[in-house]
């Protein structure tokens, strides 16, 4: 049962952020219903366990949805039909189209639902375009899509990042030029992440990692032009924010807009991007919330240390007046110490425990990185 590839490519085998490991270790996050297996050059052996036996939901094939066609791609499709009239094509080849709608379309263009779509030249081409963008079309069927879901995309992120803090947030379908496409975030900071570095982006398109022109790439633009401030995180005007932070993008959609055939970035549609901020400032609201009640458990740990230092000499001088014995003042210090508590409440340290997430693999996090 399934399929086997085997080849052989020639090549150096180097580590860091544009590697085959990273490659390997980003693609388990992604998809964390499938085992992987890998073998390095090395001859070291890496199994990356699923996260979960649930299969993700069977994407639905859909056909184009008018409002996403191109001129010289519906000019393609005009010319490779074989429907016999106009009304018959945009029924059979585009969502959403019923014959009312079709009949609007050719009526914008000014051209009969019972034209030859063979015979539609450049200038007719153009104004099908323009009767469609002015036609009243329901939006394409979101079923065709195949989201990770907040609370997977949060384990893959646990395998590979011992954090101390993890948050996952998938949006609702939106549609862009007749595209539907979805987007996923997933925060995790501090742990044993670096807190002098920027925060390390992952970006996913189609749960596939996009390793090169992080620079050039739509995802990046969103993620810099986030106030990250506004979560605890530090931040320099157009840069990623500085501390113990890794952030996923995850881009779900029939038509991911990418800036050249090599699909290595995805382009800057607003619209696109929108939606990436919306995902990470409400993931970032969360983030903020754990990060502010950190400081403030911080500062009061500070002050509760200040008071405590004091409890000792406290109740010997309160022994001392009510001339108590020195068995006493222990005794007194314990009432202090239950008055402080009870005053000012029980205290949560907060503190970083690497051995709380249970699914992180020490040895799959060393994988890639520079020796």
């Amino acid at each position: 049962h399934g399929t086997r590839i085997e080849l052989d490519l020639e090549g150096s085998y180097q580590k860091g952020q544009q590697s085959v490991d990273e490659y390997i270790k980003e693609t388990a996050v992604t998809n964390p219903h499938v085992t992987l297996i890998y073998v390095n050059p090395k001859a070291e052996q890496f199994v990356f366990a699923r996260a979960t036996n649930k299969k993700p939901v069977e994407a639905k094939e859909i056909k184009p949805h008018p409002y996403g066609v191109e001129l010289g791609v519906l000019m393609k499709m005009l010319q490779d039909t074989d429907k016999k009239t106009l009304q018959q094509f945009f029924q059979t080849e585009f969502s959403r189209v019923s014959p009312a709608v079709a009949k609007e379309i050719c009526a914008n263009a000014r051209l009969q639902t019972k034209d030859k779509p063979k015979r539609m030249g450049r200038d007719q081409t153009e104004a099908l375009i323009n009767g469609i963008k002015e036609a009243k079309i329901m939006a394409p069927p979101t079923d065709c899509l195949s989201p990770i879901g907040a609370e997977l995309l949060e384990k893959g992120l646990k395998k590979e990042i011992n954090a101390e803090f993890y948050i996952a947030v998938t949006r609702s379908p939106v549609v862009y030029k007749g595209n539907p496409f979805q987007v996923e975030v997933a925060l995790a900071w501090g742990g044993d992440q670096p807190g002098d570095k920027q925060a390390k982006l992952m970006r996913f398109a189609n749960r596939v990692p996009l390793l090169y022109q992080q620079g050039a790439c739509g995802t990046t633009k969103a993620v810099t032009s986030t106030k990250w401030k506004s979560y605890g995180m530090q931040q320099s005007n157009g840069n990623l924010p500085l501390g113990p932070l890794t952030i996923a993008v995850h881009i779900a959609s029939v038509w991911v807009p990418f800036t050249s055939e090599s699909k290595e970035a995805i382009a800057h549609y607003e619209d696109i991007l929108k939606e990436i901020r919306l995902a990470l400032q409400e993931a970032g609201r969360e983030l903020g919330k754990y990060v502010a009640k950190k400081q403030r458990v911080k500062h009061e740990i500070k002050k509760r240390s200040y008071i405590q230092k004091y409890i000792p000499k406290l109740a010997e001088a309160t022994a001392t007046i009510l001339k108590l014995g020195k068995e006493d003042v222990a005794i007194m210090e314990a009432k202090l110490e239950k008055m402080l508590e009870k005053q000012r409440g029980k205290l949560d340290t907060m503190e970083f425990d690497p051995s709380k997430n249970v699914e992180f693999d020490a040895e799959h996090a060393k994988i890639g990185k520079k020796e």
